[in-house]
């Protein structure tokens, strides 16, 4: 029998492939730098989580109080639950990590783990630092211990860290209770997530940006040096009028 003129289509193979398919992903890592289950810096970071994951995103967790003491503290990278840790955070795009103040300072527990990442350990990763404490007096703590050594370790980009006073957070059967003001920088941390998220899976978008800005900090440079030409004519025009 004669084949038929028409040929079957697919109609799974006819639609367009969703977007995501096309796109790189970036995974998110939080961190948890608390010797303590119950402290408000793990709880925080669960709440943060769960706005993420409220908003389609979905994080991997570290918990480093789960990692083995005595392979965290004698820096056995080969230990297979902390080669583990450590491939989760290279694996990373977003990382974003809380931890408790002590004396001025971010935990030992964080650092500790820290110390363990490579020189370039955050290479192309965004970071969002959050921190609790029981006073205002500690508000600092991110910028001055903490954030230098994110940088150290090549952060891409460190958004503007968050702290909370130990006030603003009460736990109850009935869930977290943020205060608002504390909420809204929360929003506002989470919202710089998603617009890196957004960068990182349009990487065309990132290139435009980064290609007007360059545009901007050229045109900008012209200007300058058009200024500064424009100030020595009328400088050396000033002396042959005024010669001493």
């Amino acid at each position: 029998m004669a084949a038929s003129s028409t040929s079957s289509i697919n109609p799974a193979a006819s639609k367009p492939q969703p977007r995501h398919q096309a796109v790189r992903i970036m995974h998110i890592l939080t961190i948890s730098g608390s010797p303590s289950a119950q402290s408000r810096s793990a709880r925080l970071l669960g709440h943060v989580r769960a706005q993420l994951e409220r908003a389609g995103e979905s994080a991997d967790h570290l918990d480093l109080r789960a990692l083995p003491a005595d392979a965290l503290l004698g820096a056995q990278t080969a230990h297979p639950a902390i080669a583990e840790a450590l491939a989760r955070v290279e694996a990373a795009g977003v990382v974003i990590l809380a931890t408790p103040v002590y004396k001025a300072a971010y935990s030992g527990l964080l650092k500790t783990f820290l110390d363990l990442l490579p020189q370039s350990g955050l290479r192309d990763k965004v970071v969002l630092p959050i921190a609790t404490g029981g006073s205002l007096a500690h508000t600092l703590a991110i910028d001055y211990a903490l954030r230098p050594v994110l940088s150290s370790l090549a952060a891409r980009a460190i958004l503007p860290g968050i702290f909370a006073v130990d006030t603003q957070i009460v736990a109850s059967d009935a869930g977290l209770m943020v205060d608002p003001a504390l909420q809204q920088r929360l929003d506002d941390g989470i919202e710089r997530v998603h617009q890196a998220l957004a960068l990182a899976r349009h990487p065309a978008v990132e290139q435009v940006i980064v290609a007007s800005r360059s545009a901007v900090r050229a045109a900008f440079q012209v200007h300058v040096n058009a200024h500064a030409n424009a100030n020595a004519q009328a400088a050396d025009a000033q002396r042959m009028r005024c010669p001493t």
